[in-house]
């Protein structure tokens, strides 16, 4: 399943209907200078410097809430998140300036577009020949995946991005490191319900409590209603009288 590969470069938008968006990117620091033309430090024992990192994707269209680390196949990967207010305005932060955002309504769907274009720091080149990246480049093998993912906050009704739909609402575009270097394009495109999900799945809650607080009351007026009847009846036993 795609959701579990690992990737040298990943970008999850978390899409919210008022064009809002929740950001995360997860890289190796030498996909980092490849791509994007950056200096960080790629050394495997070198401590990441997360400062610079937050500066790298701090704007005034952005908010970081925070920054991690890791290390995977000899090679340091940095973990980002940021708030952004307006989707469309992402591309003018320079690490999502390769993208062309729209979102819009057309009609009774939500359109959201995205088109990926060369690295803006990118050195005409494949992994592992060499380059301002250093020595950790020369473990790349050549097949590291670039993946591009997609949340969405309603149904899908149509996308273009050749796979599945992931857990109900998920999409994925991946394409090779290589390609990504190499600046070839990706474009993304779905086509939405404009009734979220979540309030879809509020009102199914809320409803089926209903239904259940209304089948709980019916059972005890039923109970409630039965019992005098049983009594006047003759139904419940009386004591015996024994007789000596």
């Amino acid at each position: 399943m795609r959701l579990f590969r690992q990737y040298e470069y990943e970008e999850d938008v978390y899409l919210s209907l008022d064009g809002s968006a929740t950001v995360y990117v997860n890289a190796s620091l030498p996909a980092l200078n490849a791509l994007h033309g950056t200096s960080f430090d790629v050394r495997p024992t070198a401590r990441v410097d997360r400062d610079a990192v937050r500066a790298f994707y701090s704007a005034p269209a952005t908010h970081v809430a925070w920054v991690r680390s890791s290390r995977r196949n000899n090679r340091r990967f940095v973990h980002v998140r940021l708030d952004v207010d307006d989707i469309r305005r992402l591309n003018a932060v320079l690490p999502f300036s390769w993208s062309a955002y729209q979102f819009y309504r057309d009609g009774d769907r939500y359109v959201f577009k995205q088109a990926i274009g060369a690295p803006p720091g990118a050195v005409a080149r494949g992994p592992g020949k060499g380059g301002h990246d250093g020595a950790a480049a020369g473990s790349w093998n050549g097949r590291e995946l670039v993946a591009f993912r997609l949340h969405l906050p309603s149904k899908i009704d149509s996308n273009n991005s050749g796979g599945d739909v992931h857990r109900g609402n998920i999409l994925v575009w991946e394409q090779t490191l290589a390609d990504r270097l190499r600046g070839a394009p990706v474009d993304i495109e779905a086509r939405m319900q404009t009734q979220s999900i979540l309030y879809r799945t509020l009102w199914l809650f809320a409803a089926t409590f209903v239904a259940v607080a209304i089948a709980f009351l019916s059972a005890i007026w039923w109970i409630l209603k039965r019992a005098p009847a049983r009594v006047d009846s003759g139904s419940v036993p009386r004591e015996k009288t024994h007789v000596s």
